[in-house]
This record gives structure tokens, sequence and C-alpha cells, in this order.
């Protein structure tokens, strides 16, 4: 019984053996096909464009038709000057397929020693013998080119290729700013280039044909072209010639100061349009990849805020007059400062100075005669004002990273503390650009324009889009316009701005010496120092409105011995260049400075 027990359960273990393996090929068949399925789906569903591409490629030759990158000009007078432009250069191909066998070795020679290209390098391309082309050097000059060309070289051949080229030097560079490579493609950086990229690009056509056995065209078959769009050229409003001279000015102020950096912005304040542009130090665009610091590309009128100090005086006065607060008779007593909660805030100096008008505050620069107009104001009424000017948005320039400077510190209506310091430029931020604008509106009329950069656009059919100067909206009155430029008129006669007059006009404006925020902690850094001079002339007929900044100077302190000057020679140049005829009689003393 033992036996035939143990017989009886060997033949149920084979039996359950055999049918274990019938298992495991049957899933493992059944995996396989599941597998094949997967694929198959994968292929024809989620990858089918890239296979079909493949395959369309396999029997197909497409030949790019490169769109010419729209260019980008200046004016200078009545004709324009190229500040962006494409030159042509030329590539090195070589096709493999068409060196003979037996000449291998002595044409990538000939290449080598002609093109200056590694011999190995040359020798590893002329391996791949079915190849059409390799690509062996860009940018050759045509007089390179020609004289290759003239060797005659077994498989060699040429294509014009065409790159950025600025002809200016660092000319109005921060506005321009480069095409370089982003490791795939050519794209505008920085200014108009990365502002404009897509217009400036086009768009590539293509010729897409059947091909044969070798690669070559069937010219029995169809052949379909898509055309190339060239790319918009761009007409800036800034003058040759005046960015020019500024930038001379500018670069000459900055080394005469021994500063970090400064700034120059000239705009016509009945349009807005910007006549220059100018930030020091610059950089050269066509050497882009040699500068170390990226920070040299940042344009900071545009870009960077900061506070402005006693240049923001000016704004807090008009928005009194306009409010029907104040006249420029108003008088006040200065005790020397003022308190607000914990808070007292003096006058630069701790100086007092007793019974004062308000063309008188301007003159002085008194803090405390601001702060007397704001409260004259009101809080929410002064913050809805300093909102209408232009501060604490952006302002819609057709350049790129415009920053809208911070506000924030008007949020609060109860805060008296932070009205009282906003009155005189410190606790909120601002750009060059913005003061430029609000100072505009105040030269204006009361309008504020909106900052103009681009003239016009030419698109590649030949149409011209002619860009219309904007008003944004009215600021303040006609009346309060006026007021406020014989207030800063007699700024620049009685008070801190006699050195930015030019002899034989009417020149207004105010200085503007401010501290700097300590990064990462409250305070400010008594080490530094921005000198801003703002103003515009002539006043009886504004043509011209310029802001100067003048970063850390060494060797001055005050705004009224560094941006005022700088103000003085620019604004003389303009009067000039632009024929500007002097209403004033000229002192004796004035005729030979």
């Amino acid at each position: 019984m033992k036996n035939k027990k143990y017989t009886t359960t060997k033949a149920n273990n084979d039996g359950g053996s055999r049918y274990s393996r019938t298992s495991i090929l049957f899933l493992f068949f059944l995996g396989m096909l599941c597998v094949i399925i997967l694929k198959l789906y994968f292929v024809q569903v989620f990858a089918h464009e890239k296979y079909t591409d493949l395959a369309f490629r396999q029997h197909t030759v497409e030949q790019s038709l490169l769109s010419s990158r729209g260019e980008i000009f200046l004016k200078n007078k009545d004709e324009v000057y190229p500040l962006g432009v494409n030159r042509e250069y030329f590539m090195a191909l070589l096709s493999p397929k068409d060196v003979a066998d037996e000449n291998i070795t002595e044409v990538a020679r000939k290449i080598s020693d002609a093109l200056d290209v590694d011999y190995d390098i040359v020798m590893q391309k002329l391996a791949k013998r079915t190849d059409v082309y390799e690509i062996l050097r860009h940018k050759l000059d045509r007089e390179e080119k020609n004289r290759v060309a003239d060797m005659n070289i077994e498989g060699l051949n040429f294509l014009p290729e065409y790159y950025r080229f600025y002809p200016g030097g660092t000319l109005a560079s921060h506005v321009v700013g480069f095409v370089g490579s982003d490791g795939e493609d050519y794209i505008g950086r920085y200014g108009i280039e990365s502002h404009f990229d897509k217009e400036l690009r086009g768009h590539d056509g293509r010729i897409v044909q059947e091909r044969d056995a070798r690669g070559g065209w069937l010219t029995n078959t169809d052949r379909v072209v898509s055309e190339e769009t060239d790319g918009t050229d761009i007409f800036l409003t800034i003058d040759y010639t005046v960015q020019y001279e500024v930038e001379r000015i500018l670069k000459e102020a900055v080394e005469k100061f021994e500063a970090d950096d400064g700034s120059i912005i000239v705009m016509e304040p009945k349009t807005g349009k910007i006549l220059a542009l100018a930030n020091y130090p610059t950089f050269v665009p066509n050497e882009y990849n040699q500068v170390e610091d990226v920070a040299v590309f940042r344009n900071s009128i545009v870009s960077e805020e900061y506070e402005s100090g006693s240049v923001f005086k000016p704004i807090t006065m008009a928005i009194g007059l306009d409010d029907g607060k104040i006249s420029p008779d108003t008088t006040y007593v200065d005790t020397g400062a003022v308190v607000a909660a914990e808070y007292t805030i003096k006058n630069s100096e701790e100086k007092v100075y007793g019974k004062q008008t308000m063309t008188q505050v301007l003159e002085e620069s008194i803090n405390t005669g601001v702060i007397y107009v704001e409260k004259l104001v009101g809080n929410k009424q002064f913050k809805e004002y300093v909102e209408r000017f232009g501060f604490g948005d952006v302002l819609g320039i057709d350049l790129p990273a415009e920053a809208d400077g911070n506000t924030n510190n008007l949020k609060y209506l109860r805060r008296n503390v932070e009205f009282f310091t906003a009155s005189f430029g410190q606790g909120i931020t601002m750009t060059q650009l913005q003061l430029a604008t609000a100072y505009s509106a105040l030269a204006n009329g009361g309008l504020l324009m909106k900052p103009q950069v681009i003239e016009k656009k030419v698109y590649a059919d030949g149409q011209e889009e002619i860009i219309e100067p904007h008003m944004i909206h009215r600021v303040i009155s006609q009346e309060s316009s006026q007021q406020i430029g014989e207030m800063l008129r007699s700024v620049v006669v009685n008070g801190h701005g006699k050195r930015a007059d030019v002899p034989g006009y009417l020149i207004g404006g105010k200085t503007g010496t401010a501290q700097v925020a300590n990064t990462g902690k409250k305070g400010y850094d008594d080490a530094q120092t921005i000198g801003t001079f703002a103003g515009y002339g002539p006043i009886d007929n504004p043509q011209f409105v310029i802001v100067v900044r003048v970063d850390n100077p060494k060797t001055v302190i005050w705004a009224e011995s560094s941006a005022a000057p700088t103000f003085g020679k620019v604004m003389k140049y303009l009067l000039d260049f632009y024929n500007i005829a002097p209403t004033e009689e000229i002192a004796e003393d004035k005729i030979t400075q």
C-alpha cells in the first residue's frame, strides 16, 4: 500500500510540472505579443510624426531659404545711420563624396593649410564618404574666401552666411543690445535686438523635392516652395550725432569725478521721443563675448531703480500747486525739523532757514518745506498724484526689462513718516526714465507723454508704420506747469543749480544728492551718494528734458558739482545743435565761459 501510494503521488507531480512549463511558455509568448503590440502602437501612434518625418527625409531633399534679419537705424538729420546691420561672410563646406579616394590625404593637407583647420579634423570629415557636406569654417570674409576658392580644392565649396555687425562700436550699445548664440541659434539679447527679436528675425522659407538614391534632385517631381519673409527694419528716435556727443560728455564726467558709473537721458517733452540714452561704462556689441561682467549689458536708465533724493522735490511742489494748496509765494516758517511718530526729520546739514517762500524751498532744497506741502495736500491725494506722474508702474517703453519702481511705502495712508520722506525722494524708488518722463510732464503743460524710442518700422514688403507720440493723460494744469517752470528757473539762477545754466537761455532744473540704501539691512550707506540733475529748457518753450545721474563720485560730494555742470554741457550742445536762438542777453562775464 505504501508503494502504491508513493507511485500515485509521483505521477501527480509530473503532470503538474508539465502543466507549469506549458503555462510559463504561454505567458512568455503572450508577454512578447503584448510587447510587440505596444511597440507597434507606440510607433504608429505616439511616434507617428517622428517616423513619418524620417521616411519623408529618406526620399526627399529639403533646403532652407534663410530670411534676412531686419536692420536697426538711428536718425542722422535728414539721413539715417546704421546701428545694427547684416554683414556677409562665407561658410566653408566640404563634400566628402566628391573627393576621389586616391586624393583624400592631399585634399586634407591643402584644406588644413588654407583654412587653418586641424588636419585630423579634416580627415575625420572626409571619412564620412557618403556625406553631401561637412562644415569646416564659419565667418570667412570675402577676401579670405576668394583666396581659398582660387586654389580650386577638390570637394570644397562656399555658401554665404550673414552675421550681425554694429558699425558704431560702443555707440548706443545699451539701446541696441546684440545678437548672440543661445547654444542652438542666434537670438537678440538685450536692447532693441531682444525686445523686437521676433519681428527682426522674419521667417525662413524652404524648398522640398524628392531625391534619388545618391541624394540628388528628381527633376520630374513636384517642388514645394515656402517663401522666406525678411525681418522688419527698425528706425529709432535717437539721433546719431546727439547720442555720440552725450556719450562723450558722460564718459568725461565719470572719469573726471572718479564715479562708479553714470547715465544721461535726453527727451523731447512735447512728444516723449528719446534723442539720447547713454550709460557708462559701456561695451562693444561686436565683442560681447569678451565681456567679463554681464552687468555692463544692463540699461540702468530703464532697468535700475533708486531713491532719487531732492530731485523729486519739484514733483511734490507741482502737486501742491495743482491741488490749490500753495502758490510760489506761499510762506512757512522752517524750524529745522519735523517730528513724525518716533522719527525726527531734519534738513540737510541740520540747517534752519526760518521764514521761506515755496520758491525758496526749492532754491535751498529744504526738506521740511516739501513736507509742509505734502501735509497740506494730504496723504491720499499725494499718493494719487505720484501715481499719475508715472511712478510705481512701467511706462511701456519699447526696451526690455523696464522696472516699475517701488512706491509701496505709500500703501498705508496713516504712516505719515513714509509720506514725509517720499516728498523729498526717500523711501520710494524710481527709474531715471520715470524721472525724465515726469519732468517732461512738468515742461509740457502738465501732459504726460509715453516715452518713445521707435520712430518707425519698415516691413519686408516695403510698408511703413509710423509710431505716433502718445499722450498718457494730463497730470497737472497748464497754469501749474508754468508756475513750476518759473520756480525751477529760480533754482538755477538763485539756488544750487547755477552750474547747470546756459547763458542766453532760460534753463530750469533741480539737483538731488541721494543716499544709497544698505543691502540686507535698514538705513543708508554713508560712504556712497548718487548725484542727479533733472531739468529742461528753454523754460518759455521747452525743447529738451535732460536727466543726468552720476553714481558715487569720489572727487566731489554734491550733485551741484557733478551732475549739474554735466547737465549744462549737454543742454548747451543741444541748443547749439538744433539752432535754438537765445532769448536773453548774455552778461559780459558769461560770454567767454
